[in-house]
């Protein structure tokens, strides 16, 4: 019985399988353990402290006490208000503003023995519809609102700063002269350190000396005056996504100068022969010759944007009024600052999982619009 070459291509040569398998052991084994102790352990270890009291100091014993932590950073509720009454004159008390009068909702949320549905819950925000006041409570009303501003942040970002990215490639990629120079320039604050950065900005944003207030003045002979860019809760979350836009598009130019370099010019030449003008030509040849670009940098920003965080320590510590918070800050502060490492690996598991579900989502929207 003979054996073909085809065959004998493919039988592996047990030997040689198996001298390869320690090399390899060997060579990765570092890598391997220090994956499993720094990256797969915290893992599965923040998912088993999520159900107990674990805390970073305690003499006490750590105790399972199953889904209280989730119970604690997921519920909600609502509670409708009705505006309290004069019971002299039978109509609705009113403040000095003329405004109506409700009772407080620490009332209820402080009374467990009459409304144990409230107990443990806090105010959120509140919708007036016709005289009812409905407030929003939540269990952890921070949490909340430091996942609406994570969102907020990832929406505007994600556009801005892809829209600005592409704009300064197609710049630097006519040919000019110095192109060199501007790609350097522009990529420059991506290699500084987020830290330095930040910090920069926290002095050019100063309310009473920042560069930034005292150009405006400049440019509107005064009529803009002071902004109080960290300091106002209207503001202070639009100061940060303007510093990140600024840090973070140098990276985007780079990706779509390379993808522009990828588009062969003879697509260019067929559409100017075919009577397209400049923008039909960007249209129809340069969008589609960057989609897998673009598709790759919607992914990375939208990972950097939920991952928002040593600009808020440095300029804002999550303030004011919590108006600049986001998920990994308030798990942060929760997890070191009040030792609480149990609720804050809640808030790192779920947080996870929300991550993971929206890159499902980009996912099969991109897989889609690749079909």
């Amino acid at each position: 019985m003979t054996t073909t070459a085809a065959e004998l291509r493919e039988k592996p040569a047990k030997g040689k399988s198996n001298s390869d398998l320690i090399p390899g052991l060997a060579m990765g084994g570092a890598a391997f353990l220090l994956i499993t102790l720094f990256v797969i352990g915290p893992f599965f270890a923040g998912i088993w402290y999520s159900f107990t009291n674990q805390r970073l100091i305690s003499p006490n014993p750590t105790e399972f006490v199953g889904l209280r932590n989730y119970t604690r950073l997921l519920k909600l509720s609502v509670l409708p208000l009705e505006p309290l009454v004069d019971e002299a004159s039978g109509e609705f008390l009113r403040d000095e503003e003329g405004n109506l009068v409700y009772p407080r909702s620490r009332e209820f949320t402080r009374d467990a023995e009459n409304y144990p549905q409230y107990a443990g819950l806090r105010e959120w925000f509140n919708i007036d519809w016709g005289t009812t006041r409905y407030v929003i409570l939540a269990g952890d009303p921070i949490f909340m609102r430091s996942l609406v501003n994570n969102f907020f942040f990832a929406l505007v970002v994600i556009p801005l700063q892809t829209g600005i990215g592409l704009l300064l490639a197609v710049m630097v990629n006519q040919g000019i002269p110095g192109q060199n120079f501007f790609r350097t320039m522009f990529f420059a604050p991506v290699v500084t350190s987020m830290v330095v950065v930040a910090t920069v900005w926290r002095y050019l944003y100063d309310v009473n000396n920042g560069l930034i207030n005292e150009m405006l003045g400049s440019l509107t002979f005064g009529a803009i005056g002071s902004i109080n860019w960290l300091g106002d809760p209207r503001v202070a979350m639009w100061a940060i996504i303007i510093m990140s836009v600024w840090q973070g598009a140098g990276f985007q130019m780079m990706l779509f100068v390379a993808g522009l370099q990828q588009i062969p010019e003879d697509l260019y030449e067929a559409a100017g022969i075919d009577g397209a003008n400049g923008w039909q030509k960007f249209w129809n040849v340069t969008l589609p010759g960057l989609r897998n670009v673009m598709v790759f940098n919607f992914i990375i920003i939208t990972i950097a944007a939920f991952q928002l965080f040593d600009q808020v320590l440095v300029m804002t510590n999550g303030g004011p009024d919590n108006a600049t918070s986001t998920v990994i800050f308030h798990m942060f502060r929760v997890g070191f600052r009040e030792q609480d490492i149990a609720y804050a690996s809640t808030i790192a598991v779920v947080f996870f999982l929300i991550i993971l579900f929206i890159n499902f989502i980009q996912r099969r929207v991109t897989m889609e619009g690749g079909s």
